[in-house]
């Protein structure tokens, strides 16, 4: 009968015997109030602050309304919430540790578990390889409706579904992805003292994982904390207050985020390098002004500044310029909507195409020579241009492949021979409606598990046939380098 007693007299001793509920089940201390938890109203995808005094140290959430509050010590907001309010389940959002307030013991129930994984969710090698192949299934939300990860809408706040786009669009790939939804990945990335702009790099990774967790309460997530870090690191150029041009937003995140894994011009010095940087030639020459006579053109002709010049540089995208639209509509009414195949825009890249370029003072001719492709390609299509008095928009409808895009048509015959594979499939295609200052943006995107394409317009998720990706005023495009399996896809 000792051994008993001394078991028992331990368990008084325990530093948490004060605090601990009544049912005591070996290791694991049971809660009675877990039947109060509301997991629908549980959102993890706002910034951690406290709902009164709206710090960001030492947050709670309380489980059963799903508000943040300060602290669990007596006199802070959480401990006062918990008594005013009869709400008893509490979650630590820093440690993931969960607690019964104002009794103010830990919890430990693995009951819990799937609310731990809605906060942080992880991924390993293995749950990621799946992610694409056929083993990957639909998942089921708390209200039973099915989603794909991956395949979730972005609430859009007021006016940033110019940054939801580009964020779903980037989510497809796949190196991109497979690299964000391993935290360390980049957790050991060396910086510089004070180097806080990292913050981008782990909030684009918390919204990488949580569109892709397969085990989401709802089918959609908040960017909330990602677009405040965009907001704080972009010095207010992006805002999710007003719309802005995807572009521009794609370029300076592909950019930032670049320098903040602490990437150089090396094509291998990060992700973005090494998915989305190309190297190219540009050949430019001075042309002479028109008012000049043929012996003055001559002259200028004959001195060096007037010879081409050509120029190594990198790209992270191409632009491609549309055709004017015809001013006039024929008498059959044809040419309202005027239309052009993807081939031509591409054809400025093939290093015989040349293109007048006006500044203040000269007029250049540049042609440009593509000389290594990268693993994507991004590509800009050109649809506003700013004159004097306003912003105008191209109509114009681009005819474009949805497989088997060819690259390699572009191409000289001496680049041709140092790439193995120059056909690309589109996996994003970023849409405008609407008019210049006042569109909105869908993204089209592919579901490579089942091969279905989906349009996502903030909260809004539906599937779409591949013709009908075809017809739409497409803005940015994202291709992929054909793998072996892809050849061998009808």
């Amino acid at each position: 009968m000792a051994q008993p007693l001394a078991k028992k007299a331990k368990i008084a001793t325990d530093e948490d015997a004060a605090v601990k509920p009544p049912a005591i089940n070996g290791k694991n201390r049971l809660c009675p109030y877990l039947d109060t938890i509301n997991r629908n109203l549980l959102d993890f995808d706002f910034e951690k602050l406290c709902s009164v005094s709206l710090t960001r140290i030492n947050v709670y959430a309380c489980l059963v309304c799903g508000k943040y509050f300060q602290g669990r010590g007596t006199n802070t907001h959480a401990y006062t919430h918990s008594v005013a309010e009869a709400h008893h389940v509490f979650l630590n959002l820093h440690n993931l540790k969960f607690y019964c307030l104002p009794d103010n013991y830990q919890i430990i129930d693995s009951s819990l578990n799937d609310i731990k994984y809605l906060l942080n969710p992880t991924f390993n090698k293995a749950s990621i390889a799946h992610l694409d192949s056929e083993l990957c299934k639909s998942s089921r939300t708390i209200d039973g409706q099915n989603y794909f990860p991956g395949i979730v809408g972005l609430n859009n706040i007021k006016n940033n579904d110019y940054c939801n786009v580009v964020l779903q669009a980037l989510t497809h790939v796949k190196p991109l992805r497979n690299y964000f939804l391993r935290e360390e990945s980049y957790a050991n990335i060396k910086r510089p003292p004070g180097d806080s702009i990292f913050n981008l790099v782990q909030r684009f990774g918390e919204l990488m994982r949580k569109m892709w967790n397969p085990r989401n309460f709802k089918a959609h997530v908040s960017p909330h904390e990602m677009l405040q870090a965009v907001v704080l690191w972009s010095n207010k150029q992006f805002q999710i207050t007003h719309q802005g041009d995807p572009i521009d937003f794609l370029s300076w995140f592909l950019h930032t985020v670049h320098r903040a894994l602490r990437g150089n011009k090396d094509p291998n010095s990060s992700i973005i390098n090494k998915s989305f940087l190309g190297q190219m030639k540009i050949y430019s020459r001075k042309i002479p002004s028109t008012d000049l006579d043929e012996t003055q053109k001559s002259l200028l002709l004959a001195t060096e500044d007037y010879q081409e010049r050509s120029e190594e540089t990198s790209f992270l995208y191409l632009t491609c310029d549309l055709p004017a639209p015809p001013l006039f509509i024929d008498e059959f009414r044809e040419n309202i909507i005027p239309q052009v195949s993807l081939y031509q825009l591409l054809a400025k890249f093939n290093a015989v195409n040349e293109k007048e370029y006006k500044t203040y003072k000269d007029s250049v001719m540049k042609r440009f020579e593509i000389t290594k492709l990268p693993a994507f390609i991004i590509l800009y299509i050109k649809r506003f241009t700013k004159n004097t008095f306003f912003l105008e928009k191209n109509p114009t409808i681009v005819n474009f492949p949805i497989r088997n895009v060819d690259f390699g048509d572009i191409l000289t015959d001496e680049n041709r021979k140092n790439h193995k594979n120059t056909k690309y499939n589109l996996i994003a295609n970023i849409v405008h409606d609407g008019e210049p200052n006042k569109g909105t943006y869908r993204v089209h995107v592919l579901q490579k598990s089942t091969g279905q394409w989906y349009e996502m317009q903030d909260l809004h998720v539906t599937n779409i046939l591949p013709q009908m990706i075809t017809l739409t005023e497409a803005y940015i495009q994202i291709y992929e380098q054909q793998s072996e399996d892809d050849k061998n896809k009808k």
